[in-house]
């Protein structure tokens, strides 16, 4: 009970609610109905040969057959309304191959999809890693794909002969008592395939998942990256607008000329040697003097 707390401790079980997790769960049920309704099929259908003598009539002839459907190894009795002891008849027909091939597909992919979401809830991270679970899981994923498409289409065309070799109606055309006039043979009961007709729909819905499950497993693989390549961007310098250097802006063109604090037309560059621009101490001390400065008033003293 100890290992199961831890287990359940340590597991990730919010993944069986995403699409990753949660369409394993899928399989793996929708797998155990695939190959059970197959390969515990049993079915039996009922015929009656009645001869002139009614002492020779078999009125109840049951025959059998089942899971792997190799017909041809089905027989039964039938009275040849001759006086004679029964002959043994058989059925004719081998689908055992396709059947056997459904039923194995089915059984791996239950056991693939219980080992995946053991993976998926208690090694996630592992899985991730370097995305070697996620590609793995990816290939396995379609080899399964395309293995329910085969199966399936394989055993649909194999329980098409199922029903054909086991249709009492064709039966009898193998009973030469049936043919001759006077005798009367009939089907009593038909065999009930709806088991088999189900184990094809869920082959096929099987197929369905699988392929669905294709795009979830594909986005945890990290190749989504590549076929989303962007060009880069350029690196050339795109050029500066013409009007950008023409209408006072940086340029070199556009700083001299309209700038009026540009270099050589309008900048400030002071000459401390020219006339009414500079210190020069000698007018300064001649404009002052003139205009009743400290020099007159020192000469009336």
């Amino acid at each position: 009970m100890d290992i199961v707390n831890q287990l359940v401790a340590t597991g990730q079980f919010t993944i069986v609610k995403q699409p990753l997790g949660f369409i394993k769960i899928l399989q793996w049920v929708f797998a155990i109905f695939a190959f059970s309704t197959c390969g515990s099929y049993s079915g039996m259908f009922k015929m009656s040969v009645e001869c002139k003598n009614r002492t020779e009539s078999d009125l109840s002839i049951e025959v059998e057959f089942e899971y792997p459907f190799r017909l041809h190894q089905v027989y039964f009795d039938a009275p040849t309304c001759r006086g004679e002891k029964p002959e043994r008849f058989f059925l004719v027909g081998d689908c055992s191959s396709s059947a056997e091939f459904f039923v194995t597909i089915g059984v791996f992919s239950f056991l693939y999809s219980m080992a995946a979401l053991a993976v998926y809830v208690f090694q996630l991270e592992k899985y991730r890693e370097n995305n070697k679970g996620a590609q793995i899981d990816f290939g396995v994923t379609c080899v399964f794909t395309f293995m329910w498409l085969v199966s399936s289409a394989a055993w649909a065309k194999g329980l098409s002969d199922v029903k054909r070799a086991t249709d009492p109606e064709q039966v009898i055309t193998l009973i030469p008592a049936c043919e001759q006039e006077g005798n009367r043979c009939k089907e009593i009961h038909d065999p009930v395939v709806s088991g088999l007709n189900t184990s094809v729909v869920f082959g096929f819905l099987n197929l369905i998942l699988w392929g669905g499950n294709l795009w979830f497993v594909f986005k945890e693989t990290g190749w989504l990256a590549a076929f989303g390549h962007y060009p880069p961007p350029s690196q050339e310098k795109q050029p500066a607008p013409e009007s950008f250097g023409q209408q006072g802006g940086y340029g070199q063109e556009g700083y001299g000329q309209q700038d009026p604090y540009g270099g050589s037309q309008g900048g400030y560059q002071p000459d401390y040697g020219q006339q009414g621009g500079g210190y020069n101490t000698g007018d300064y001390d001649q404009g002052y003097g003139q205009q009743g400065g400290p020099t007159s008033y020192a000469n009336q003293m």
